[in-house]
């Protein structure tokens, strides 16, 4: 009986190749879903036999792990170089677009308060 072993949904794609090349190295008897065309199923990666479902899972937690950690180490040494991306270097990139941004929040908080304000007399 098929039983799904990872998810697709909102994985990076060299992750989801990554985790393809594990089954394929494994021997493992797999095959994926995706998300259809409307893109409400579910896409992930199954096995076919129940047997083969906990070695499936123990390879994947262990890539997974190994992942984690090379790109926790990638970010902490972007950020001790100063290249990791910040709130501060993001609003120098693109002053215009996190001036949208606010000014759209301004907005979106007079139009939720003002009836408010209005009721208990505090504007005309």
């Amino acid at each position: 009986m098929p039983t799904l072993v990872f998810r697709l949904r909102n994985v990076p794609e060299d992750e989801a190749d990554d985790i393809r090349t594990l089954m394929d190295e494994s021997e493992l008897d797999w095959y994926e879903t995706s998300a259809g065309n409307w893109g409400i199923a579910m896409p992930a990666i199954w096995v076919r036999n129940d047997e083969d479902s906990p070695k499936a899972r123990d390879l994947i937690n262990n890539y997974q792990i190994n992942r984690q950690a090379e790109r926790r180490s990638d970010y902490l040494d972007a950020v001790e170089s100063g290249t990791a991306p910040s709130l501060s270097k993001r609003i120098r990139e693109q002053p215009f677009k996190t001036g949208g941004i606010i000014l759209f929040c301004l907005f979106i908080l007079y139009v939720t308060l003002n009836p408010f304000l209005r009721l208990i007399g505090y504007t005309q």
